[in-house]
Parts: C-alpha cells; sequence; structure tokens
C-alpha cells in the first residue's frame, strides 16, 4: 500500500528507510481486526541466545505476523536448550501442538560487537524446511533484523512478500505544532522528520523510499516540496501561483502528478522532482485532484 493522506492517516513504505532524528515518546499503535479464522499456526520459538540483545527477536516476529490476521502463535513449552536452526525437529511433536509451522533460531555474538542472526523455517505438515537466512546485525538493528524476519515468514507460509520492513509517515497535531512521523510499520521507532507550526498535508513516499513529497502551508499556501530521508534537506518542487497540492510519484521516480490552479482551476499537472519540466495533463471545467499512477506507467507516459 502506498498512498498520500492526511492527519493520522498511513503510507506505507515498501523499503526500509534509514534512522532520521531521536524517537519520540509517543507511539502510534496500529490494530488489525476482522481477521479470517483460518489463521495459519505457527511456532516461533525463542531464539538461543536472544537475550543479549535486551528484548529479543522473536517477540517482534510474533508480534508482526500475528498483527496481519493471517498467523496465530503457537504455545511453544519451556524447552532446555532452545533449538536452533542446526538442531533436528521432531516434526511429530511439533504437529502433536497443532503447529503448521515451526521458526526456530540463535544469536551468536561476534568478535566486533555485533551479532549474527541465523534461522530457519520449517513446514512440520510436509515435515520440510522451507528455508532460513543469516543477518548481521547491531543492537540497534534489533528491530529492523525481526521485521525483515518477519517478511521471510510471511512470504514462504503466504507466497506474499511481507511489509513489516516498510515504514509508515503520518501527521500529528501537538497544541499549535505539526510534525510529520516517520515509524516502523507497527508503530515503533517514530521520528519527526518535520515540524512546523502551519499544516502539513498529503505525505507520499518515493519509489525507492529515500524522499518523501508533502504539502506545506508555512509560507501561508499550499507548496509541494520534497524531503530527503538521508540528509534531512528538502527542495520546493511547486510553488505557482494559487494552489499547489496533491503530489503523487511514478513508479520510476522520475516526476510527480500534482495538481495545481495556476492556470485557473485545478487540474493535474507532471513535473520533475527538482521543479522542472511542467507538463499539463488535464483540461476541463471540473476540478482534477489526487493523480495516481498505474504500477505500470513509463517514464513516458
Amino acid at each position: 500500500m502506498r498512498s498520500g493522506l492526511s492527519s493520522f492517516a498511513l503510507v506505507v513504505l515498501l523499503s526500509f528507510v534509514p534512522a532520521l532524528a531521536p524517537t519520540a515518546q509517543a507511539q502510534l499503535s496500529i490494530e488489525i481486526t476482522g481477521a479470517g479464522a483460518q489463521r495459519i499456526p505457527v511456532a516461533i520459538v525463542p531464539f538461543a541466545g536472544e537475550t543479549a540483545l535486551g528484548g529479543g527477536i522473536t517477540p517482534i516476529v510474533r508480534a508482526d505476523l500475528e498483527r496481519s490476521g493471517l498467523f496465530r502463535s503457537v504455545e511453544v513449552p519451556p524447552l532446555s536448550p532452545l533449538p536452533t536452526e542446526s538442531s533436528s525437529v521432531n516434526y511429530a511433536e511439533w504437529r502433536s501442538r497443532l503447529a503448521d509451522a515451526l521458526l526456530v533460531g540463535s544469536i551468536v555474538a561476534r568478535a566486533d560487537g555485533r551479532f549474527d542472526a541465523r534461522f530457519r523455517l520449517y513446514d512440520t505438515v510436509k515435515q520440510s524446511p522451507l528455508g532460513g537466512i543469516a543477518y548481521t546485525l547491531t543492537r540497534e538493528q534489533v528491530r529492523a533484523t525481526a521485521h525483515r524476519i518477519a517478511d521471510f515468514v510471511y512470504e514462504k507460509l503466504t507466497g506474499e512478500k511481507g511489509v513489516f520492513s516498510t515504514r509508515v509517515a503520518y501527521v500529528v497535531k501537538r497544541g499549535n505544532r505539526y510534525e510529520l512521523q516517520i515509524a516502523d510499520a507497527d508503530g515503533a521507532g517514530e521520528e519527526t522528520a518535520l515540524a512546523s507550526f502551519e499544516p502539513i498535508i498529503s505525505p507520499a513516499w518515493s519509489p525507492d523510499g529515500r524522499r518523501i513529497a508533502y504539502v506545506s502551508f508555512e509560507n501561508k499556501k499550499p507548496v509541494v516540496y520534497v524531503h530527503s530521508l538521508l540528509d534531512g534537506k528538502r527542495s520546493v518542487v511547486a510553488n505557482f501561483k494559487g494552489s499547489n497540492s496533491a503530489p503523487a510519484w511514478a513508479p520510476d521516480g522520475s516526476r510527480l502528478a500534482v495538481t495545481l490552479s495556476r492556470e485557473g482551476g485545478s487540474q493535474i499537472f507532471l513535473i520533475n522532482p527538482d521543479g522542472s519540466g511542467v507538463r499539463r495533463l488535464t483540461s476541463s471545467s471540473a476540478i482534477d485532484t489526487e493523480p495516481r499512477f498505474s504500477p505500470a506507467a513509463s517514464r513516458s507516459g
């Protein structure tokens, strides 16, 4: 999902965005309701050695999967020693616990202060491994790594890519101050990308996840900006006479579709992210706004 929405609405990013600023105090809470009854039962065994990471990885993986509404956690009894990705699997035991899938792994400290996270996923019904990956991480990358593991499990068990490693953008108002916030898909790790005493609306992610286009009223009128999340720099894309609004990225990130009233009425234009190459697309007596590109849109479209 990727769309620009206003206050408290969400825009889901399909690629990881690096940390931007110190963590804020409030946390966005996202709850999925109305899940189907046929949820996949998964046994997620605590990774051996994960206590060295503080809160651990498996609680985050478990929460991600359950939040999707497609999985339910199978109770795991106290195990000593904990099985790892290299342990043999007693499929009959896990089937007796009504688990259709089993996730096991380990966390091993490295000499350079980082950690190796290794895991393996099993299909207990077919009694076969579904694969596994090893990640190297720091203590600061625990949540990002857990989300990537949850994405792996989700894709292997559903056939669709997971979105737990994605980020969300949303606008909050605190008193008379507006804040463009960036957070993990589960609402944790929130950071303030921009703060203003004037409204901020319509955040829209670039396809590569490195930039956000949005509309700010800091000049007492709607102006479209593009904001780099890597260095915090931003540039004006559309500040023409009248209203400048509703930015939407082309699938290749080469252009934006925006709504401008510079020629009378609200019409849709194409524009480059640096503000050049303005080209009008629509001409009507109606108000044309909220443009979106089809996934197959090409650079020349």
